[in-house]
């Protein structure tokens, strides 16, 4: 899979992909993350992405022509199965969107700031909005970690236990059951008797359990 993302802030990206799971993808070669600074695609002397409004609104918005000058770049030297723009108004990220951008080759990810995009991007260029949750950031970059980090992670052969995305919350529909290591007894706060039990039947059967009354549990509190 290549990952592409573009950003007016690069240096962001430095930390979060050059650790753990994303940063093991890449050394296998499972994932190619290429990220590209706006700025050099901007035909102004200033590098300026960004310009007021029309209409008269406080704020600063993102330029089309940077960005497009970007998308067709990347556009002319291979295709892309989608080009997401992170936006707080886009759809709510969830496992299933997660599982199925998992199984794509190659994506653009555009990381908003200021006030917004030029509405003409979203129009021309956009194939996918991804919101992360009913709220507003600063810009599109810790969305853009956040969405890769939830699909890197799901491709064959990332983590060490093939099976271990496959039981992760929300899978089923379901939140993940408890989970217990060594010791079996701190400070009087014991593992479960039938976790250490053996039969793999009950076992199973507790894990459902366990999983069905923790999200009825979020539910009634979210209600």
């Amino acid at each position: 899979m290549r990952i592409d993302i573009l950003t007016i802030f690069p240096e962001i990206f430095n930390g979060p992909f050059d650790q753990s799971i994303i940063k093991r993808a890449k050394d296998k070669g499972l994932v190619e993350i290429y990220i590209h600074n706006i700025r050099d695609f901007s035909n102004d002397k200033h590098k300026r992405v960004d310009d007021y409004p029309y209409g008269g609104e406080p704020g600063m918005v993102m330029m089309i022509e940077p960005i497009a000058n970007a998308i067709e770049w990347l556009k002319s030297q291979r295709s892309y199965d989608e080009i997401i723009f992170l936006t707080p108004d886009g759809e709510t990220l969830t496992q299933p969107i997660a599982n199925k951008l998992s199984l794509l080759n190659n994506m653009i990810l555009l990381c908003g700031h200021y006030k917004g995009i030029d509405e003409r991007v979203r129009e021309i260029y956009i194939t996918k909005e991804i919101s992360i949750g009913d709220y507003v950031l600063s810009g599109g970059e810790i969305p853009a970690m956040v969405l890769v980090d939830a699909i890197v992670r799901l491709i064959p052969g990332v983590l060490g236990d093939e099976q271990s995305a496959l039981t992760d919350s929300f899978q089923d529909g379901l939140l993940s059951h408890p989970v217990y290591t060594r010791p079996a007894d701190f400070r009087g706060h014991k593992v479960p008797e039938i976790l250490r039990s053996g039969n793999h039947k009950d076992i199973e059967n507790w894990n459902i359990q366990k999983a069905i009354e923790k999200t009825k549990k979020r539910e009634n509190k979210n209600s």
